[in-house]
This record gives C-alpha cells, structure tokens and sequence, in this order.
C-alpha cells in the first residue's frame, strides 16, 4: 500500500518539501486547467465576433455549477478520506472514495437531464437575448447536456486521488484533458478547421473531459492492490458516519459554488443590460483574473491532506506550520500578479480580442478585479483548512457571507453608483472584509488546538 512513504509525507518530511509535493501539482493543474479554459474565449475570441465569445460568457455560471456536485463529492469525500488515513482506519477510506465516486455518477446524470430538460427559461436565467441564443445553446450543447458527466467526474476523481497524497497523479489526469482541450480548440473553432466557432470549443472541452476521465479508470487499475481509492461497486454500501463525514464539509463547499454561480449570474445579467460588448468584455477579464484566482485555489487544496492529516491525527504544531509556510507563498505570488495586471491590463485585454471597445471595457473591469487578489488567498487558505477539519459549518457561513451578504449587494449598490464600472470593485470590498474575519477566526481555531481542544 506504500504506506511508508504516505506517513512520511504527512508527518515527518520537511513543511517546506511537503507542501511543495502536494501543492505544486495542483497548481500546475489548476493553471493549465484556466489556460484550458482562457483557450476558449481566445480562439473563440480569433472570430472577433462577440456573439461567439457572449456565448461562452454565458453559459459560464452553469459550468460553474458542476463545481457544486464537484466540491460535494470531491471536497467533502478527500476530506473525509484524509481525516481516516490519519486516524489509520483504511477500510474507511476505501468506502469512502466508493460512495463519493458512485453519488458524483448519479448527481452528473441528474444534472445533465435537468439543464437539458430546462431548455429556454435556463438560457433566460443566464441572461441570453435573441442574438446570443443559438451561440450558447451550440456550447452548451457539448460542455453540459453531453459533457456535464465526464467534466464533473474527472474533477471528483482527481480529488479522490489526492486524498492519499499523489498531487502528481491528480494534476496529470486533469493537465491530460486541458492540454489536449488547448490543441484542439483551434481545430474545431476556426475557419480553417471545422469552423463551429463557440460549439467546436464546446466538443473540444467534451472529447477533453473523456479522456481525462479514462486516465483515472487506468490508473486505478494499474494502482489496484497499492490505493486506497476504491471504485468497486461492491464497497458502494453507505454507512451513516461516512454520509454524515462526506456532506458536513461537501454540503457547504456545494452551497458555497451554488452562490459563486448566483454571484456570476447577477453580474452578467446586469451586464447584459450594456450589449453584448460588455458581456464579452467581462468574460474576458473574468477568466484572465481567473489564473491568479485558481493559483490561491490549487494552493488551498493542495495543501488540504495535509491539514486533514495532521488534525485528524493530533499533530497541531505540523498542521500551523503547514498553514502558514503556504500562506506565505500565496501572498507574495499573488501580489506580484495583482501589479502586473494593474500595469498591463489593456495588452492581456487585446490578446484575447483586438477590439477598442472590449478592451476599454475588459481593462476597467479587471484593475478592479485584481485589487482583490491578496485577500482572497487568504480566504481560500482559511476556508481550505475549515474543510480540512470537517468545520463545514465555519466554511458555510464564509460562503454566505462572500455572495449574500457582501458581494451581491456591492454589485447592486456600486451599479447604480457608478454604473457598469462600479460592479468590478464589489469583489475587494466582500474579499478584504473576509480576510479580516479569516484571520480572527483562523487565530481562534489555532489558539483552541494549541490547548488540546477539538471542534
């Protein structure tokens, strides 16, 4: 089972080393994976046509939402599963993964039915106008009423995978179907390749999804006998404590992307209401902000076995040394990324569509998007370790107050005051007010283990 080298990793190798294993894999995996998606909006962006890039715009919240089913499964099963290798308890672990592979196939057909079955008043919901309609539904054609299955069940696998330590194993099967998404792109969306603008990227995301997924099936079957992920149907019989572990941290991490989707819908439905110009523009610097945004994720993740170990286990000392090398890292990149967008945001603009109009709009939108970088790595390394430790309860009210409390009355209020622009400047002011409240609740969480209590 390799298990000398799985305690090592968790309770003996150097903090610095082993935050280094486990994070930059899923760094590496989470950037390629926002390249896989900026190759979307640029060569759609190629066709210098905004209905095409609106679309992918779009039916962005939707995508995101596979992130509900994702942190469900994912989240709340590697944590679960982390927290019983600490504890030794293998078998545990096994029925763990099994149940958190099984429900994620079940909840991604569901899914998958419900967006298509939803038809019209779905792409109404997410702010589609006659001109846009055909464009989005050609996207989502592959990336949800086909592709919502393997593009959620190749996340969760991952997830799985990194529960006992193999980053690099989880960032290949994941970096395997962005890389292969990158090259396919411009066959299928550009005139001198198939020609089917947002839809060919939509199949490219598809056939990417499937085979990443196949690279787990066959590293699980290479791995038999020397894994604890165990996708057998046999261990598929849930027990009460393994469903009650898995949902007290994946329902709030679930809920917590539901108001991420609801957050990105109120933003693009109020900038539908300034043309499809500005919807383009916004969906460009969204996924531009979205390199440093998932650099801070991979390192909140990454470094989650970690944390969940070290908890689990009684090892507070390991678990804060952990905590804080990391948060060391995150802020310093991080800082660096937010002056270099503020210095150059019309040339990333321009890269993605040579357009003065989009890049007058997607430059503003995204000097106030940055401003909120080097809190929100903070939040996410909080949130990360409330997950960890199975306090689903803490992330919770994190992801509440981030969306319902702070973020979306920002959007509402900052519009009317400063209209389209204002909207930009809602995420720093949620995202500093957080990092206030991660620290104070972070400094207890510590103060508590330090004193031998457990929440």
């Amino acid at each position: 089972m390799e298990k000398d080298s799985k305690v090592y990793l968790f309770e003996e190798m150097p903090i610095s080393k082993a935050v280094v294993k486990l994070c930059v894999p899923t760094v590496l995996s989470s950037l390629v994976m926002v390249i896989y998606n900026l190759a979307d909006t640029y060569f759609v962006g190629m066709l210098n046509d905004p209905i095409q890039n609106a679309a992918v715009t779009l039916a962005a919240p939707v995508m995101l939402a596979f992130n509900a089913i994702n942190n469900l499964f994912g989240v709340g099963t590697s944590s679960m599963m982390s927290r019983a290798l600490g504890r030794r308890d293998y078998d545990t672990v096994r029925r763990s993964s099994a149940v958190g592979f099984y429900c994620t196939l079940i909840c991604a057909v569901i899914f998958s039915i419900l967006c298509t079955a939803a038809g019209d008043p779905l792409l109404n919901l997410l702010g589609a106008s006659a001109e846009t309609k055909d464009a989005t539904v050609g996207y989502m054609l592959w990336t949800v009423y086909l592709g919502a299955v393997p593009a959620i069940l190749n996340v969760v696998m991952a997830y799985l995978v990194r529960a006992e330590g193999s980053s690099l194993h989880a960032s290949i099967g994941t970096m395997s179907g962005c890389i292969l998404n990158i090259i396919l792109d411009p066959i299928f969306v550009l005139p001198w390749g198939f020609n089917m603008g947002a839809e060919g990227a939509g199949l490219a995301t598809f056939i990417s999804n499937c085979v990443a997924c196949l690279y787990f099936f066959v590293l699980l079957y290479i791995k038999r006998g020397k894994t604890y992920v165990c996708i057998n149907p046999a261990m598929f019989r849930p027990r009460r404590s393994i469903i009650f572990g898995i949902c007290g941290v994946g329902i709030p991490a679930s809920i917590q992307n539901l108001l991420n989707v609801t957050g990105m819908t109120v933003l693009n439905n109020f900038t539908s209401a300034f043309g499809s110009d500005a919807v383009a523009a916004m969906g460009i610097a969204q996924k531009i902000n979205n390199v440093p945004f998932q650099v801070a994720m991979g390192l909140s993740q990454g470094i989650m076995p970690l944390i969940s170990y070290n908890y689990s286990s009684g090892n507070s000392q390991r678990m804060k040394k952990g905590f804080f090398f990391t948060a060391r890292m995150s802020l310093i990149a991080l800082l660096v990324v937010m002056v270099c967008f503020l210095v150059g945001a019309e040339g990333l603009i321009r890269l993605f569509m040579d357009n003065d109009q989009i890049v007058l709009y997607g430059s503003r939108f995204m000097r106030g998007f940055c401003l909120a970088l080097p809190f929100l790595c903070i939040d996410f390394l909080a949130v990360g370790v409330f997950q960890a430790c199975g306090l689903g309860r803490n992330a919770l009210v994190f992801a509440i107050l981030r969306k319902i409390v702070l973020e979306i009355p920002a959007i509402i209020v900052l519009n009317r005051l400063f209209p389209l622009f204002g909207m930009a400047y809602a995420q720093p002011f949620s995202e500093l007010i957080l990092a206030i409240a991660s620290i104070v609740v972070l400094g207890k969480l510590f103060k508590s283990l330090e004193q031998g209590q457990r929440h």
